[in-house]
């Protein structure tokens, strides 16, 4: 089985970004999102980036910005990865210099392999839980059965993910990567170092289920 990756998102400390590179996060995602609760600056974003070794890439994540609005964040942030959680279209999303994740809440109406045909230049496609009036961060699960066994993009898991429950998710729908925030917080926007470590190891022993 291929490794399956991992992302850290909802970083808004440095220490939070170190220590989940140093725990084996592939990757960190910032909210450029100014509604949420891990809202961050591109300027603070850039300075936890500096402060990170070298290979792991940094993601910022949006909900329908302004075309300005991912220029501005992605070259003084200095990003590596977009991800759209909006109802961005493919043209808004493909406009940019760098490569993109398209996430979608998962309904039961919804078509996900029409969805990821749609977004084919996508890098991936992350799928998260569906809330009423929230596009993502809930800290609930939705149904994995609902995932189709044959996507065009590599799948990206998320919802309501955390270090009790994300063995039996990589074994069960078996993703390209997972993406965590809530799920191994203290606080909102405050990771907690024991909680991703705990996650970390949740992923290492799905591995060899």
């Amino acid at each position: 089985m291929t490794p399956v990756r991992v992302k850290i998102c909802g970083i808004t400390r440095t220490e939070d970004a170190l220590s989940a590179a140093r725990l084996g996060a592939h990757a960190v995602g910032f909210v450029f999102w100014p509604k949420s609760s891990r809202y961050i600056t591109p300027d603070s974003v850039r300075e936890i980036i500096s402060a990170l070794p070298p290979f792991v890439t940094t993601v910022g994540v949006y909900v329908d910005p302004t075309p300005a609005w991912v220029e501005e964040t992605s070259v003084k942030g200095g990003l590596s990865l977009l991800q759209f959680h909006g109802d961005e279209s493919p043209e808004f999303c493909e406009q940019f210099c760098l490569p993109y994740i398209k996430a979608i809440r998962v309904r039961k109406d919804l078509d996900l392999i029409q969805y990821a045909s749609r977004y084919h230049q996508a890098s991936g496609m992350l799928l998260d839980t569906y809330t009423a009036g929230m596009p993502g961060g809930t800290g609930h699960v939705f149904d994995w059965k609902l995932i189709p066994q044959k996507l065009s993009l590599p799948l990206i898991l998320s919802g309501g993910l955390n270090p009790d429950n994300i063995s039996q998710a990589i074994k069960q729908t078996r993703p390209w990567a997972v993406d965590v925030s809530s799920g191994v917080e203290a606080a909102k926007g405050i990771k907690d170092r024991q909680k991703i470590s705990a996650f970390m190891q949740g992923v290492r022993t799905s591995e060899s289920l």
